[in-house]
């Protein structure tokens, strides 16, 4: 690379994460410094994973999860490869070697290619774990636009839906399902869904809000096989439960990074890409990793778009003032003082739909009479469907649960974002929810987190909504915010009927 060329950017991957580095490397290919290619092994534009729910029930069209514009990066001078495969990365010769024989040289190259399901071992399944998974007919894992067209199918003539996995995606397709009066069966292993984020009391109001939304809840299940006949999945087989019934399993039971291709090249592999707190996954400072499959200074990906596009936004800034080193110059360490590493995301949860509310952060595992320097706070009105559990440290939270409880969770979640100490009287938070309380919650800052899928804040979405955005797509397209999962669009749209500062 001389200082004329163009600097050969290769991105492997093309979902959600990888579209928000492309947008960030825009003004680079215009102006000529960077030569981007994209390769993706789906045909499909990257679009929005999180919304394919709601095309399976029928609640959306693909087209409305598309999140870029081809023709767009086309004219940019983005080189696109739909439908293509990198089979090996060669780190000495620099280049991404393709299925149909050809090779990409790189300056430096990014990994973004995501996660695959975890597949559990099931008789009548045969699946290769580090390779995609050929399913039977009527099993699918809702990660894909072929996926949610099966699922759609099957919803059009009545069938019957079982969810494997008691996690937050296994949860919200069930709700989108019932949302749309189906009435699917979601089975699980443990004592009650979300059982990594909620404890036994919240678990058990979730569960019992979860039948009340119109989902039968079947808890305590090990699955061991599958049945089948000529036309596909017919029940699942279980101890104890004997066969479950249905005319589709939508598997829901975790992801595995991908990491293949990494591992294959040299590069070090745990729960993902291992990378620095810079992205960094090689020696050179030439390849890096975003993402889910990307293990960040020791932190496993927790399959959320918020972080990935918080790396994808830092990745593109940093690519954009710092170019590659050269051809032969020694790799020079990064320098905090001059190049700040990316920044955690929160690692808050929030579950809304048919009547159910649940937010949750950190870790709730202290038990109230448990020795150290937790202090447990609980509040429980079952009838209500209302349910806290506090972990604070000297004051400042670090772990929450709670349920059924909206203005409660919004003030936690600032505290717990912020580090602030809350009130000594911890009673005085359940007064937000008193729908007769003359108190209002500490309004949120304009550098606190609305968007928790694109990161964007209260601040950028008042400056788009001061700038002229009618509309809540017109906000996303500003700033992205109410382009993921849609938690937030309740709060931009009370933005927008706010009158405009003159």
């Amino acid at each position: 690379m001389t200082p004329n060329t163009p600097e050969r950017i290769v991105v492997i991957g093309f979902g959600p994460v990888a579209a928000s580095l492309v947008e960030g490397l825009l003004p680079g290919v215009a102006d000529g410094r960077i030569h981007l290619t994209v390769v993706s092994a789906e045909k499909h534009l990257a679009y929005n994973r999180v919304l394919l729910a709601e095309l399976a029930v029928g609640a959306t069209e693909a087209g409305h999860l598309n999140m870029v514009d081809e023709q767009r990066l086309r004219q940019a001078g983005v080189d696109l490869r739909l439908g293509a495969k990198v089979t090996r990365v060669d780190r000495s010769r620099r280049q991404a070697r393709l299925e149909d024989g050809g090779a990409l040289p790189y300056d430096r190259l990014v990994f973004a290619t995501g996660a695959r399901p975890v597949i559990p071992t099931l008789r009548g399944v045969n699946f290769e774990p580090h390779v995609e998974a050929r399913l039977p007919r009527g099993m699918l894992a809702l990660r894909t636009i072929e996926d949610a067209t099966a699922l759609n199918q099957v919803l059009k003539r009545e069938g019957r839906v079982l969810v494997l996995g008691g996690g937050i995606l296994g949860i919200e397709a069930a709700l989108a399902m019932a949302k749309a009066g189906h009435r699917p069966v979601l089975i699980h292993h443990g004592e009650a869904p979300l059982g990594r984020v909620v404890d036994a009391d919240g678990g058990m109001l979730l569960a019992r809000g979860l039948r009340a939304a119109g989902i039968e809840v079947v808890s305590g299940v090990r699955a061991t096989g599958v049945e089948k006949d000529e036309k596909g999945f017919t029940g699942l087989v279980t101890e104890g439960h004997g066969v479950i019934p249905g005319d589709a399993l939508l598997i829901s039971t975790g992801v595995r990074a991908r990491t293949e291709l990494a591992s294959g090249c040299g590069l070090k592999v745990n729960r993902g890409i291992q990378t620095n707190e810079y992205l960094v996954a090689d020696t050179e400072n030439r390849i890096f990793a975003i993402g889910d499959c990307a293990e960040v200074a020791g932190r496993a990906p927790v399959g959320l778009l918020a972080p990935g596009w918080a790396q994808a936004g830092w990745l593109a800034s940093f690519m954009l003032t710092h170019p590659a080193p050269r051809p032969d110059a020694p790799a020079e360490p990064m320098d905090a003082s001059i190049v700040p590493p990316v920044q955690h995301s929160s690692d808050v949860l929030m579950l809304k739909g048919q009547g159910l509310e649940v937010t949750a952060g950190g870790n709730v595992s202290a038990g109230l009479w448990d020795d150290g320097e937790d202090q447990v706070t609980v509040f429980a009105d079952p009838a209500e469907g209302r349910y806290l559990k506090l972990v604070t440290r000297q004051g400042v939270p670090t772990g929450f649960l709670a349920m059924g409880l909206p203005r409660t969770s919004a003030e936690l979640v600032l505290a717990y974002e912020r580090g602030s100490v809350l009130p000594q009287d911890r009673s005085t938070l359940l007064r937000l929810d008193d729908p007769c309380a003359l108190e209002m919650p500490v309004a949120a800052g304009p550098d606190d987190q609305l968007c928790r899928c694109s990161g964007a804040t209260h601040g950028q979405v008042a400056r788009a909504v001061e700038d002229g955005c009618l509309t809540v797509a017109e906000v996303g397209d500003a700033c992205r915010a109410g382009t993921g999962c849609g938690g937030c669009r309740a709060t931009i749209e009370a933005m927008l009927r706010l009158p405009v500062p003159a």
